[in-house]
């Protein structure tokens, strides 16, 4: 999100700790898939925008205090992932038929195989000195790049929500898109990887990983 959309929320929650944000916008993922589950697919909307919203400050206000931390980023990434996992689900019950638990089954597949593919790519790059410092970015560790990122996952799901109908058929394009990143990403970080190890000095910032 942009600085001039988050600008002035970070001003006003300045003064909540970084984490109690992450929490909240966990708590407000985890109240939208509980009200999609109840096929309250508005009420849902608004509660997982809201959520994500909310997401987007924590580290805004971290970097605003100058309380970034490791520890933060942790537990923001890992909250951020139990409430994507929760409104996949909640649009799963919400519907209630074999056809969306099969969809949100691959689409959550798709997801674990999509983290094992970027996180620990990740912690090999921090290894060998190509992390999220060497390239100046604003994360706690790099994020190496796939086809859906945050924000295409927030319109996936926003639009599962809008249009509840459909949710099945995009839970499944979805998965594809997600698998198929999974998979470019892997062959691209292999490839890195093995450049890496033939070199005998300090780390080249040309390597290419994305």
């Amino acid at each position: 999100m942009s600085l001039l959309v988050l600008g002035r929320p970070t001003q006003v929650l300045s003064s909540a700790p970084p984490a109690v944000l992450s929490l909240a916008a966990a708590a407000a993922g985890i109240l939208a898939a509980l009200s999609a589950w109840q096929e309250r697919w508005l009420l849902a909307l608004g509660l997982f925008l809201l959520g994500r919203l909310v997401d987007g400050l924590d580290g805004a206000v971290a970097r605003l205090t100058e309380s970034a931390s490791d520890a933060g980023g942790y537990l923001d990434i890992t909250l951020d992932t139990v409430a994507y996992a929760a409104i996949v689900l909640g649009i799963a019950g919400g519907l209630g038929t074999k056809a969306a638990w099969t969809a949100a089954s691959f689409a959550l597949a798709s997801f674990y195989v999509n983290t094992i593919s970027w996180a620990y790519l990740a912690a090999l790059l921090e290894k060998d000195g190509f992390g999220a410092s060497s390239s100046d970015e604003a994360t706690s560790i790099t994020m190496p790049r796939g086809l859906v990122e945050g924000a295409e996952t927030i319109v996936f799901f926003v639009a599962m929500l809008i249009f509840p109908a459909a949710a099945v058929t995009l839970l499944w394009i979805m998965a594809v898109l997600v698998s198929i990143g999974a998979v470019v990403r892997a062959g691209a970080g292999i490839r890195a990887l093995k450049q890496l190890g033939h070199r005998s000095e300090g780390p080249n910032r040309g390597v290419s990983y994305g």
